[in-house]
């Protein structure tokens, strides 16, 4: 039983490991818009790793044998980071920005906004697989990460609340409400990227900003031209 722990803890570990891996790459990049473009696409960024216990339940649920292979291959949704954007644009833009790189290896990608689910949710769900580095060697661990709008957000949190208050036995009449709401924001994020897009162009993005006084630019320039001269 002892091995069996010290085995889960070093276990989830990874998978610590693997988000804060991917949170950084999240984090440069939100940089990299906010100062060469002054414009940040990502809103808000979540994360969270599943415990031993509750990942040992969902496999005693899924009838997954208690051992370490079996757990990381059936098991995808063990570590989860969910990026949320401003507009519809921006969760494609994210995403491929993220696995665009070459040490993610994208493993599925679910796109739920061009074909949302029948009960309204839409959001971008991928499966990645990001390297981690121990003293033992490389290990790639699968995240799952997901993108979506501020009002795609707002209405999954609200559905997942009344479904767990239900224990998902919802009444039809609040699934037709929720259903309705799903349109609504669905119709509220296309008006607002319209908006958006009519003041700040398709991108959104407002051109590279720099503190580098304008003086001080002309100068090398000068002196650059007359050197080589």
């Amino acid at each position: 039983m002892s091995r069996m722990r010290d085995e889960m803890t070093r276990f989830v570990m990874e998978y610590e490991f693997a988000v804060k891996e991917l949170l950084t790459k999240v984090t440069i990049l939100r940089e990299e818009f906010l100062h060469l473009h002054h414009y940040n696409p990502i809103e808000h960024v979540t994360s969270r790793v599943k415990s031993p216990s509750s990942i040992l339940r969902k496999a005693i649920r899924k009838d997954i044998r208690p051992e370490l292979p079996g757990l990381r291959d059936h098991i995808t949704d063990i570590a989860g980071v969910r990026i949320t954007c401003s507009f519809i644009a921006d969760t494609y833009r994210v995403l491929d920005a993220l696995t665009a790189q070459d040490d993610v290896r994208v493993l599925t990608v679910k796109d739920y906004i061009a074909r949302p689910k029948p009960n309204g949710y839409k959001s971008l769900h991928a499966l990645l697989q990001i390297p981690v580095f121990l003293s033992t060697g490389p290990v790639n661990v699968t995240v799952e990460l997901q993108v979506r709008t501020v009002a795609m957000d707002f209405w999954a949190t609200l559905e997942h609340k009344i479904f767990y208050k239900y224990d998902g036995d919802v009444p039809q009449r609040l699934i037709d409400d929720l259903a309705d709401a799903a349109a609504t924001a669905a119709e509220l994020d296309q008006r607002m990227e319209r908006l958006h897009t009519e003041v700040h162009g398709a991108n959104g993005d407002r051109g590279p900003q720099s503190d580098i006084d304008d003086d001080l630019l002309r100068y090398l320039w000068e002196h650059v031209r007359t050197t080589r001269m």
